[in-house]
């Protein structure tokens, strides 16, 4: 049997290219990960309930960032109006009517240490945003503070059933 060299090379390009492909896609990773710009495959991501209990928040990654959506409100209807609470408080009036429950927490949070991240937290209470850390303080315990000022305050989120 005659093994044809140039058949053979062609044939075995893909295989080249794969294992190239899979190498480059490594050292990328490797670099980032060096450099800290990779998410934490432990994290904060899954469901919250608020200090309060009064709100669930489902936290998830964005990009480089994490975000955190309102999912569930123990009160959802407005006792004043009978329907769907909204947010009522927001500065901007065309936003006034959007639901609470789908509604983004978390501005451009991203990580700040291996179990924190950094960014802005809107508070639906009062329509406001404030500079925010967010701080996995174990797997069971979120710790959420807002600053507006030297003036800061804080929560402890505990894991919730999704």
């Amino acid at each position: 049997m005659r093994i044809d060299p140039v058949r053979t090379a062609i044939y075995g390009l893909p295989v080249v290219l794969a294992i190239t492909l899979v190498f480059a896609i490594a050292l990328v990773f490797a670099r980032d990960v060096a450099a800290g710009r990779t998410m934490p495959r432990t994290g904060p991501f899954g469901a919250w309930l608020t200090q309060a209990g009064d709100a669930k928040v489902v936290v998830k990654p964005c990009g480089a960032a994490i975000c955190g959506k309102v999912v569930w409100l123990k009160q959802p209807i407005d006792s004043a109006t009978g329907k769907p609470q909204t947010d009522d408080k927001n500065p901007d009036p065309s936003l006034r009517t959007h639901r609470i429950v789908g509604l983004q927490l978390f501005l451009d949070m991203l990580p700040s240490t291996s179990n924190s991240w950094s960014g802005r937290v809107y508070n639906a209470d009062d329509g406001k945003s404030y500079a925010s850390t967010v701080t996995l303080l174990d797997a069971a315990r979120l710790e959420v503070r807002g600053c507006a000022g030297s003036v800061c305050g804080s929560e402890i989120w505990t894991r919730a059933a999704r």
